[in-house]
């Protein structure tokens, strides 16, 4: 009997050597490579410790270990066979609207790829992008699954957190030019800082280095975070933004690597009623899925030009 955990494939090509009596005859009614399949039986060969054939000069002949598995092989081609078939028509039956709502920045810098190729997967699955920086759309139904960076605390969402959001202090290269790179966190008071208007994250974050920092401390300020991002991109100042925003601004280099800002989570949300709905579940489990792949490579990326 085959153990578990053996390649599907190197049954496969088994099953297909066995009922044609040759690798050649085999590669011609499967499409395979005969190369690939020599290498397939060989490799399960070594993994049995023992061989499943014998060459001759018209093909080759079953040895007594090869018929002794051979019926369990084919459980195993049954058994994939109704896999496929049940993807298949789980594929089938993933059809329909999923409205997806996150942050504008994430909508602009961060799902557009992982939708696309959502789409290149599903196309029977409709997107709809709602970027709004309001947390209740899933509660008011404007939304199926939202992205957000924090917690959903309603006990009618289901939450799963996906990863963390990597948070720097950015400038474009021609500013750096003009105003120098700052090299301690407490240069940063002498240069031009982009801030928001109302919101005090970034205030309270100075606080937690010790850097008490007043709002008329901000050069410029907006609590638009697409504007924000954009002026960080055309030289206005530093700027504190996620990472995976910046591979977008040609032009836009890290300051003070070494200052540590805390990430924020990623998490992704469902109407606890809905998330059985077979169009939602399968975008959910696509996005649980790329996202932290997308925001793992975000905090690892680095860029040449200066560094504080």
């Amino acid at each position: 009997m085959i153990p578990p955990g053996f390649d599907w494939q190197l049954v496969r090509s088994f099953l297909a050597v066995l009922d044609a009596g040759s690798v050649t005859a085999a590669a011609r009614r499967t499409g395979a490579r005969q190369p690939t399949l020599s290498r397939h039986l060989a490799d399960l060969e070594a993994q049995l410790g023992t061989p499943l054939f014998e060459r001759t000069g018209r093909g080759v002949v079953p040895t007594a270990a090869a018929l002794a598995i051979a019926a369990a092989a084919r459980r195993m081609e049954e058994g994939a066979r109704a896999i496929e078939s049940s993807i298949a028509g789980r594929r089938q039956e993933a059809a329909g609207t999923v409205r997806i709502t996150t942050s504008q920045v994430a909508a602009v810098h961060l799902l557009p790829p992982v939708l696309a190729a959502l789409q290149a997967a599903e196309p029977a699955i409709a997107l709809e992008l709602v970027a709004s920086n309001r947390v209740d759309n899933l509660l008011r139904r404007e939304a199926d699954i939202a992205v957000r960076m924090a917690r959903p605390v309603q006990g009618s969402l289901v939450a799963r957190r996906i990863g963390d959001v990597a948070v720097g202090a950015f400038a474009h290269q021609s500013y750096l030019a003009r105003a120098g790179v700052p090299r301690e966190p407490a240069d940063l008071l002498g240069h031009r800082l982009i801030g928001y208007d109302t919101d005090e994250l970034i205030l309270r974050a100075f606080a937690s280095l010790g850097l008490p920092v007043a709002r008329e401390q901000f050069a410029l300020r907006t609590d638009d975070h697409v504007a924000y991002g954009r002026l960080l991109a055309e030289g206005a100042g530093i700027g504190f933004v996620a990472r995976y925003c910046v591979a977008d601004w040609p032009g836009v280099v890290p300051v003070l690597a070494k200052l540590r800002i805390p990430p924020m989570p990623c998490w992704l949300a469902v109407h606890r009623e809905i998330r059985g709905n077979r169009a939602v579940r399968t975008v959910f489990d696509f996005l649980a899925q790329e996202l932290p792949h997308r925001l793992a490579a975000a905090e690892g990326w680095k860029l040449e030009g200066p560094r504080g």
